[in-house]
């Protein structure tokens, strides 16, 4: 027995979620993020514990880490100089890509630089056909070529992608031994190797993120192994990965394409499980954090998957939970733009120099400058006592953008927050378009340090039937780490009809995956445990130019059941479009895979009910909805489940605030968590 650990770095705060094996208590942590010293962050919330609570390195017993590095890599273009290797006469693959601009309705919208220049890209000779048998040998010499080509101009790693290499990975293992002979110590990534889909350029720009963030995430994890050991945490930290599983450090360093959207994969598993825990059958989770707003649809506990997420300029093509980017977080910086108009986001203070009212030398305002000047935020210890909200220098900062717009500062400090919440409505209205979902029939699970602070504006927008803030909303992405199961995609491109004479084929290959996959779980991550295997196929009928993941069984795969599958892609294409012609040709494109192997849970306990008007701890004066206004202030560890009060009212925490504006009521359930309604729903 010991202490699960779950960490979660965000742009302005590094979360800590501490749970107790023996008594199966839950404590958090905040602490300021420290992007000039990435892991620093970490060390100093283990030694916070051990002064706050007692809590030894010695006593962790399980470590669990999310971390952005990967994804500000490439955000910031801080990578590695990539040399990429194509086959012959296909060096534009990157600059091509799929010839869509940024921003359609934008004409002057430009797609942006390739993350390796064309000065870098060298054609080899050697060709494949689309079945993968060899048409022309690889030329040792063009491979010899490109790599002096490379190091003369500076390469610092090579990428080599070549055509059809999904079917037939020879080529690409063929030259990367001859760069690893020709040039030892220079870092080589093969497509195949990091995940071998079908498609030149999502293969080939999947491979290149990966190639460029390697290096940075591998010295990282190295430090941070290094690190922990030498504090005394005997665990071996495991990572979250960008499917919501998680995965050991040293697996990290070899695949940290897996890992670039570990951050926001972990709270989605976190709100699922809350969602799942409370009955919420639908859900959609609001994480706001220091620089940006993400969204998610949760459907009976389960999140949505997908692939294609984007990762600063670029899309990556691997399973990970499907969470969009919404809108601006809580230190998203509000200024004026050349028009006169005021606009908010999306440069934010991040941690240093922070907003104004941290006192930590911002003096531009942000959104939570906003809520501080309005006299929202700052009525109670914030952020585990590591910021004192100075609401005179929020006023302050609010106040310079105040005159130039001839408005007050209480004005100025509301339409920062209506700009702000227009923008998120925009695109959660995209989002509820292409998921097909009312709004109306959905609750919104908000956590993250600023996620209860506007939630209830949000969701009174968009007609929302409830708002959902967990116990400790505010590292509940740490929290989702720990939750996490040991999990992993395996994948194998068919490219074929779906017909009867390709029922061995289908068997053989599912085989050889779950062979992979069970090797991964014993031997890799060291898992001795039950394990569970889905199986899924994206097919489409032919002539399509896209395909649809299909929900497969496994047994009838593994008896090579053709029928059974045809027809449950028929029935998800009608569930998804509406119709579905099962006379039609249907071709598989790949076999999908997963394994997941359960960890350890913490439980939520359920708490006997105390009907009843919950007591205010204090009143404020604020500005709010237009009107100075006298509100409750109630203190979240006092409040008792089954107690209700109604806004306006503000809750006060150590990790976040909770604003609920005139109209809502709130309750609190037998798990603790507050259920915010509008007047119109209850």
């Amino acid at each position: 027995m010991g202490y699960r650990v779950g960490v979660d770095i965000g742009g302005s705060f590094t979360d800590f979620a501490l749970f107790d094996e023996a008594t199966q208590s839950l404590r958090s942590l905040k602490v300021f993020s420290r992007p000039d010293e990435p892991g620093a962050e970490v060390l100093e919330g283990i030694r916070l514990a051990g002064e706050r609570y007692g809590i030894s390195p010695a006593d962790i017993a399980y470590f669990t880490h999310g971390t952005t590095v990967g994804v500000n890599t490439v955000i910031q273009r801080k990578g590695l100089r990539l040399a990429l290797l194509t086959t012959e006469h296909f060096r534009d693959v990157l600059e091509i890509a799929r010839l869509k601009i940024p921003d359609m309705y934008n004409l002057l919208s430009k797609r942006p630089a390739p993350l390796v220049t064309r000065d870098l890209v060298f054609g080899v000779a050697g060709r494949l056909d689309a079945e993968g048998h060899e048409l022309e040998p690889l030329d040792p010499g063009s491979v010899a070529r490109a790599v002096e080509g490379a190091r003369s101009a500076g390469a610092e790693g090579i990428v080599v992608s070549f055509l059809h290499a999904y079917r037939n990975p020879a080529h690409e293992h063929a030259a990367k031994a001859l760069v690893e002979r020709l040039a030892p110590g220079l870092p080589v990534f093969c497509s195949s190797e990091t995940w071998p889909i079908i498609r030149e350029y999502e293969r080939t720009i999947t491979a290149a993120i990966g190639a460029y963030v390697q290096p940075r995430v591998s010295h990282y994890l190295g430090s941070l192994q290094a690190a922990l050991k030498t504090i005394g945490v005997a665990a071996e930290p495991r990572l979250t990965k960008s499917n919501g599983g998680v995965m050991t450090a040293e697996q990290g360093k070899q695949q940290c394409v897996q890992m670039i959207l570990s951050g926001t994969a972990s709270g989605v598993i976190g709100a699922s499980y809350v969602a799942e825990t409370c009955g919420i059958a639908r859900c959609m989770s609001l994480d706001i954090g220091g620089t940006s707003a993400d969204v998610a649809i949760i459907v009976d506990g389960k999140p949505q998957y997908g692939v294609g997420e984007q990762i600063g300029d670029f899309q990556i093509y691997i399973p990970s939970v499907s969470v969009s980017s919404i809108g601006e977080g809580g230190g998203s910086i509000a200024w004026i733009d050349g028009q006169g108009v005021l606009k908010v986001g999306p440069e934010s203070a991040g941690s240093r120099p922070g907003p104004a009212c941290y006192g930590r030398g911002g003096t531009r305002a942000t959104i939570t400058d906003a809520f501080a000047a309005l006299g929202l935020v700052g009525l109670a210890e914030i952020g585990y006592a590591a910021v004192t909200i100075d609401r005179e220098r929020a006023r302050a900062a609010v106040g310079a953008l105040a005159g130039p717009l001839g408005r007050t500062v209480e004005e100025t400090a509301e339409a920062i927050i209506r700009i702000a919440v227009s923008g998120m409505y925009t695109d959660v209205s995209a989002l509820v378009s292409r998921f097909g979902i009312d709004p109306r029939e959905f609750s919104c699970l908000a956590f993250g340090g600023a996620g209860p602070m506007m939630a209830c504006f949000l969701a009174r927008e968009l007609g929302m039937r409830e708002v959902v803030v967990p116990q400790t909303p505010g590292v509940l992405s740490a929290l989702g780490g720990l939750i996490a199961d040991l999990k992993n995609d395996f994948i194998k491109t068919l490219y074929a009809d779906l017909d009867p004479a390709l029922a061995p084929t289908i068997r053989a290959e599912l085989a050889a995956l779950e062979e992979s996959a069970v090797a991964w779980l014993r031997r890799d991550q060291g898992y001795d445990g039950p394990y569970e295997l889905t199986c899924s196929a994206e097919i489409r009928y032919r002539g399509q130019s896209f395909e649809i993941d299909t929900p497969v069984d496994r047994a009838g795969a593994q008896a090579g059941d053709v029928a059974a599958i045809a027809e449950a892609f028929h029935a998800e294409h009608a569930r998804v479009y509406g119709h579905a012609d099962r006379q039609a040709a249907v071709q598989i494109i790949s076999l999908r895979l997963v394994i997941s192997g359960r960890t350890a849970k913490p439980r939520f306990p359920r708490h006997p009910l105390t009907p009843g008007a919950a007591p205010a701890a204090a009143s404020a004066q604020v500005w709010l909805d237009g009107a100075a206004r006298r509100v409750a202030v109630y203190a979240r560890a006092d409040l008792l489940p089954g107690q209700t009060f109604a806004g306006p009212a503000v809750v006060t925490q150590d990790d976040c605030t909770t604003v609920l504006p005139p109209g809502f009521a709130a309750r609190v359930d037998e798990y603790a968590n507050l259920r915010i309604t509008p007047e119109a729903a209850r």
